[in-house]
């Protein structure tokens, strides 16, 4: 989200129609927006994210004492995970238990059973369900002990108390998340009740209604497992670091960044809306929330210079959703991944950096070899900030992430005491200029919307919790895993392609968080069975997952992006499916060649394996834009692709043989320059 002190923002352009039927060869001036064309974009970006973004509907509170005390218990919530941070929970399915009940509590207060639902008898209905928010937690508090000894032999009010759990979690996803994640938990939770009479490989022996509540409640195998374990941890703590950055200005510090650094270049705003949004999107964990804050700003920019409204929208959709793969925050997901996986958090975020890159590089070509091919031009240096300017007025607020890279990488600390340091540092450097400058409101609104971000966060991994908890007791994971595996005929290629499948219709609707967690659990075993890394594995049903959110006919990210640029939905996602084709390539690469992932190799050979797949994928995006030197025809294209793929293998044979399918068709687009006396490729 933008701070509200920003003040430099695009002007909308006029006459839309002309820009995208006959680019402008003009350079784009940014221009102030009045203070009415700024209130206006905001509520065009408000009514956006109203459309697509289930977390933005939130219910007025026009009775201030109840506004202040639901600020309060959001803030009292804050500071009970930073202390907990520092000294320690009060036990793990305690510490858990509050976690849910505190979340729950805001989520009933805060958000509608359906959009309007502001009436009297709405409030009161969900008032009585906040307070029944709280009875897990206290049940569970004063027959602690008691529960932990019986051991999965529950008494009728712990069964009663464990379906009263259940329910509020299903609903409160709902309204959080939408229907997909309550519907797939409500299957899994019937399928664990009546598996017994499913046909085939789906039947197991069935669980009865008191086992299954243990399983929910009493376990750290339910809804109180490790991904609600993570969220009241770990996700918690930087999502509230990233809410102390964006009070702070760090949106515009990045935007500024961006601006200065690529502004000026062809397709300038386009690559000024990836590397903000990336930056962004890694931050603040949301492609969704991102889209509607960032790209209020870069796609009125982009269309401006003469990018068509789809290609716009599918330009600030796949770059939000790319930053959810970028360290060192990643959307908060490596932390859940190296929780699964028992590995250290630097492994899972050494490993992340290569494909990453490989990711935005490839959009990156795409949007320069586009404004080529289009003749497009940048922004006007005259209007654009100088790096230094920048860095001087808010180059200080880079100094947590600074110290954020030290404390994970090099300190030794935990994550934990990393986030709560960070965060501290966050507030201190904000104070060395006015303009970044936290009173005490802008700290307490931080922490307030710190809680308020990680509700959709801490419900959709409670949700998910029903899931893992069914997939534990019944082997639903390993069934499955077996049956991708026999589909795909025991080949480790088929395999990957049916994984990907399975991941894209899993990660459907979801946020990324549990789409991670729903595939990993699902699909990831069917790859370690053929004997991937575990940690590759993951990567792979990650990276799908995501993409689920840029692939129709559900591209969340991409339709919320085509309300702002005034695009068609379909049309965008398509756009976004098209210009993150290489990012689609990648977890294919680094399955095939591990080497990609930074492990077990020395610095020649991570050197020559980074330059390699540099190199490859910017071939690949040219093929798939199908211009380089001058435009391609379509067997050249093919041609270029297999070329790239080849390189990308790590095969000495095959990379000889990739680099003379790429040496023919750069020696062809020469040629194809020259008859044709155009010399813009020299500009590329």
């Amino acid at each position: 989200m933008s701070n509200p002190s920003e003040s430099r923002t695009p002007v909308t352009p006029s006459g839309e129609a002309a820009a995208t039927e006959a680019p402008p060869r003009d350079e784009v001036v940014l221009e102030n927006l009045t203070d009415e064309q700024r209130r206006a974009q905001e509520t065009e970006a408000s009514e956006v994210a109203a459309k697509f973004d289930i977390e933005s509907r939130t219910r007025d509170h026009n009775w201030r004492p109840l506004a202040l005390f639901l600020s309060g218990v959001a803030i009292f919530t804050a500071l009970y995970h930073m202390y907990t941070s520092f000294f320690g929970p009060p036990g793990v399915l305690l510490h858990r238990s509050i976690h849910v009940s505190l979340i729950l509590f805001l989520v009933f207060m805060l958000y509608p059973p359906v959009r309007g639902a502001q009436g009297r008898v709405w409030r009161i209905v969900d008032g009585i369900l906040a307070v029944l928010a709280l009875v897990p937690t206290v049940y569970l508090a004063v027959n602690y002990e008691t529960i932990l000894r019986q051991a999965g032999r529950f008494e009728q009010m712990d069964v009663l108390v464990a379906g009263l759990l259940l329910i509020l979690v299903v609903e409160a996803a709902r309204r959080l998340t939408g229907w997909a994640l309550p519907v797939l938990a409500i299957l899994f939770f019937l399928y664990g009740m009546f598996g017994r009479d499913l046909p085939g490989m789906l039947r197991h022996r069935g669980y009865d209604w008191d086992t299954m509540a243990y399983s929910f409640f009493a376990s750290t195998e339910g809804i109180f497992g490790t991904p609600i374990g993570v969220a009241s941890t770990y996700i918690f703590l930087f999502i509230l670091f990233g809410a102390f950055l964006n009070k702070s200005g760090m949106s515009l510090l990045f935007n500024d960044i961006a601006l200065a650094v690529a502004g000026q270049s062809r397709g300038g705003p386009a690559k000024v809306a990836t590397i903000a949004s990336g930056l962004m999107g890694s931050i603040n964990g949301s492609a969704i929330a991102n889209v509607v804050s960032t790209g209020a700003f870069t796609i009125p920019l982009m269309k401006k210079i003469g990018y068509t409204r789809n290609f716009a929208g599918a330009v600030e959709s796949t770059a939000s959703v790319g930053g959810q793969i970028l360290p060192p925050i990643m959307g908060a997901a490596a932390f859940i991944m190296a929780e699964t996986l028992g590995v250290p958090y630097a492994e899972v975020a050494l490993a992340a950096i290569v494909p990453s890159l490989l990711y935005f590089l490839s959009l990156i070509v795409q949007i320069h070899l586009r404004a080529t091919r289009l003749g497009l031009k940048g922004i006007s240096r005259d209007s654009l900030p100088a790096v230094m300017d920048v860095l001087k007025e808010r180059g200080h607020l880079l100094l947590p992430l600074v110290v954020l890279i030290y404390m994970l990488f090099f300190s030794g600390r935990t994550i934990l005491y990393s986030a709560l340091v960070t965060i501290v540092i966050t507030i201190i450097a904000a104070q060395l200029r006015k303009s970044t400058r936290m009173g005490i409101k802008d700290i307490l609104g931080a922490l307030e919307d710190g809680t308020r971000s990680v509700l959709s966060v801490s419900i959709a991994c409670a949700c998910v919790g029903i899931v893992i908890g069914v997939v534990g007791i019944t082997g639903f994971g390993l069934t499955l895993a077996g049956g991708i595996v026999s589909l795909a005929g025991g080949q480790l290629f088929w395999t990957l392609v049916f994984t990907m499948l399975a991941c894209l219709v899993l990660g459907m609707g979801l946020p990324s968080i549990p789409a991670y967690i729903v595939t990993a659990t699902m699909a990831a075993p069917a790859l370690t069975q053929l004997g991937v890394e575990p940690l590759l594995a993951h990567l792979f049903v990650f990276y799908f997952g995501l993409f689920a959110n840029i692939t129709p006919p559900v591209a969340l990210a991409a339709f919320a992006a085509a309300g702002i640029s005034g695009g068609d939905p379909m049309r965008t996602g398509f756009a976004a499916l098209r210009l993150a084709a290489a990012g689609f390539v990648i977890p294919y690469i680094f399955v095939f060649n591990p080497e990609m992932l930074l492990r077990d190799v020395n610095l020649l050979q991570g050197v020559t394996v980074v330059i390699t797949a540099l190199v490859a994928v910017s071939l690949l995006s040219a093929a798939l834009e199908g211009h380089l030197m001058v435009k391609m025809p379509w067997y050249l294209r093919i041609v270029l692709a297999a070329g790239a793929l080849l390189i990308l293998n790590p095969n000495m044979v095959q990379d000889l043989i990739g680099l003379g399918l790429v040496a023919v068709v750069l020696a062809v687009q020469v040629v194809l320059a020259k008859k044709q006396d155009n010399l813009s490729w020299k500009a590329i």
